[in-house]
């Protein structure tokens, strides 16, 4: 299956075919070095969204307890 690029007023315009079940409405595109087109579904950042990061923890505890060796606490 195939599609071609069609001009639509000032923009370049692919069809997505209707055996194609899109599970977004919005998508970011990258164009790789071989003229690959791709379309990413657009998903919320969960580390940018306040009410996620207020109602997790984030902290972390040593895996292995015990004394610190080498650099694990760096000087400012």
């Amino acid at each position: 299956m195939s599609v071609k690029l069609r001009k639509v007023g000032n923009s370049n315009t692919l069809t997505v075919p209707n055996n194609i079940k899109p599970i977004a409405h919005e998508f970011d595109v990258f164009q790789g070095r071989d003229g690959m087109i791709v379309f990413v579904p657009k998903h919320k950042n969960p580390f940018h969204d306040e009410s996620f990061i207020q109602s997790h923890d984030f902290t972390q505890s040593e895996e292995f307890g015990g004394k610190l060796i080498g650099n694990e606490i760096l000087k400012d």
